[in-house]
């Protein structure tokens, strides 16, 4: 939840201005701090500019300075009090405000919370994004504080009417939640027909993980990739073969490949790659293979825990 919320509670939003572009540019290059004293003393002399107070809110958010993004975010409801951005960001900081304290200050902050949140969502019939945190909150929230699954699904229903492809993920969200997997699997599997975005194969992907189907996984990464020829995917189907023993000669074929193709844009290093076949020979009880890999990994990494207890395995094989 925590990864899902903050990524869509706090996008960069791009402005024409040019001394906006310049925090932009500090907040896309995860220069958190040096944007904020940016924004800070501009502000000193443009106390009003609600655009940039947003982008420092946006700032405080990402160094989860929750108080001080409350602060700004309640600040802009009131400047604005008709902007639903406004209020959604109002909701979300204090929702992940609430996730890291303990369980007394969360409560006394729920009403205020779902308050923030029905203002946006009435303010925006169309704003998706408080729709999905609405299903989120109403999902993760305790019953006997109005969590419920109804109201999770009503906000699905109103994400499906904007985008069906929203709505099918919602729905494959909270029955993946309320551990329903066959009604999760369906609708997770009509987003991927109605949309075929790499996300979605991703959510998919995600969940047979999580179900313990491996081989699902490694099937839906095959579909993806056929569609999508992304070198990240021959990783993901590597570390799957590693992962579970499963596919293995498949799994050493892609992870050779990603590493013959590899750019930093794939996301994962070299490294990681070298330590998912390691594993794949492992497997295969091919301790000389497993080794050369495994020192290809630690030679990048040489601090990485995973490498380390990975050698310690296989020198006992």
């Amino acid at each position: 939840m925590r990864n899902l919320i903050y990524l869509i509670l706090f996008p960069i939003v791009s402005f024409g201005q040019s001394h906006v572009a310049g925090f932009e540019d500090l907040i896309k290059q995860k220069q958190f701090d040096k944007a904020e004293i940016k924004i800070t003393v501009y502000l000193e002399k443009h106390p009003k500019d609600l655009e940039v107070l947003e982008l420092l809110g946006d700032t405080y958010g990402h160094q989860k300075k929750w108080d001080e993004a409350i602060e700004i975010y309640e600040n802009l409801t009131k400047a604005d009090p008709k902007n639903a951005e406004y209020h959604y960001k109002y909701g979300g900081a204090m929702g992940m405000k609430a996730l890291e304290s303990n369980k007394i200050t969360a409560i006394g902050m729920v009403n205020d919370i779902e308050s923030a949140l029905h203002k946006a969502a009435k303010l925006d019939p169309e704003h998706k994004n408080v729709r999905w945190a609405l299903v989120e909150y109403y999902m993760k929230l305790p019953g006997v504080l109005g969590g419920s699954k109804n109201m999770a699904l009503k906000y699905a229903y109103q994400l499906e009417q904007l985008s069906k492809v929203d709505g099918y993920l919602a729905k494959g969200f909270i029955f993946e939640y309320d551990e329903e997997p066959e009604l999760a699997e369906k609708y997770y599997k009509l987003a991927i027909k109605e949309g075929g975005s790499l996300w979605c194969y991703n959510k998919l992907t995600t969940f047979y993980e999580k179900q313990k189907q491996p081989e699902k996984a490694l099937a839906n990464l095959e579909d993806a990739k056929e569609k999508y020829k992304r070198n990240a995917l021959d990783y993901e189907m590597g570390k799957i073969a590693a992962q579970y023993n499963i596919e293995l000669q498949k799994g050493v074929q892609c992870l050779q490949t990603y590493l013959k193709n590899y750019s930093p844009k794939d996301g994962v290093t070299k490294a990681w790659a070298h330590y998912r076949l390691s594993q794949i020979y492992a497997h295969k009880k091919n301790k000389a293979a497993a080794l050369k890999y495994i020192d290809l990994a630690l030679a990048e990494s040489p601090k990485t825990k995973y490498f380390k207890d990975e050698k310690q395995r296989i020198l006992k094989l």
